[in-house]
Formats: structure tokens, sequence, C-alpha cells
């Protein structure tokens, strides 16, 4: 079967765009979950066996300095503390949707009481294509 250069190119495009893809989705999820690890490994070293955690410990400082170090950008204080807080607001692995960006769990992990989130935000196929700045700006993405 022979293929018109045009249909060839675009054939080629395709196989190209996909496994990019397939590429982002597996690296995204890979992502989430060394975040979600090092959020329970941060919390349970706080927590100590404890239901809360002692105030005042500077182990997340001293942590982002280490790892800053060892790895360069990405792991700083504050987004030290956004894996914290995302660990936090999802602590079950498997409730997770790899399809949702860092960016956007990130903005959930805002919320007061995580266990709201699903019933808070209308989680539909249109809401989560949203780029993480309108779902951040746009009221009309939550339920009223």
């Amino acid at each position: 079967m022979e293929l018109s250069k045009n249909e060839l190119f675009n054939t080629i495009k395709e196989i190209i765009s996909q496994s990019r893809l397939k590429v982002f989705r597996a690296a995204n999820s890979a992502l989430l979950e060394s975040y979600w690890q090092i959020g329970k490994l941060i919390v349970e070293d706080e927590q100590q066996g404890k239901l809360h955690a002692d105030y005042g410990k500077a182990t997340l400082k001293n942590l982002s300095n280490q790892l800053t170090l060892a790895f360069g950008k990405g792991l700083d204080y504050t987004n030290l503390t956004n894996i914290r807080k995302f660990y936090l607001a999802f602590p079950i692995w498997y409730a997770l949707r790899t399809e949702l960006s860092w960016t956007r769990y990130r903005l959930l992990s805002r919320f007061v009481n995580p266990n709201l989130i699903p019933y808070t935000f209308n989680l539909t196929p249109s809401t989560l294509n949203l780029s993480p700045s309108t779902l951040h700006l746009q009221p009309s993405t939550l339920k009223q």
C-alpha cells in the first residue's frame, strides 16, 4: 500500500504526537507518585506516630537545603510545603487521577477540607481540560 506524501506526513505526525502524549502522561504519573511518596514521608516524620505534628521544627527548611544541593531547583521550601499539603489533601494514592497535572493538584490542595474537593469542583471532562490559570481564576468551575 502506497501513501501519498501528504498522507505519509500526516500518519507519521500522528504517531509522533501520540508517542509524545504517552511520554508526558508517564512522566506526569511518575512525578505525582514521587511527590505523594515524599509528602507521606514528610508528614510521617513530622508526626512521628502522633495525630498532629509538633510545630516549630525546621524539618522542611533543612530538607529543602539538602535536596537543593543534591538535585538543584524544584525541591525548595515552597515546593516541599506544596508536596506536604498534596499528601495531606490526598492521602490515598489510588484515589488520585493521574491525568490531572501537578499544577492542578497543587491548586486543589489549597482547600481547607480536602474531603469535599470532588463535591466542590465540577470535575467533568470540560473542567479537566481547563488550563491551571483558568481553573484558578474562574469561580464558574465551582458547583454552586
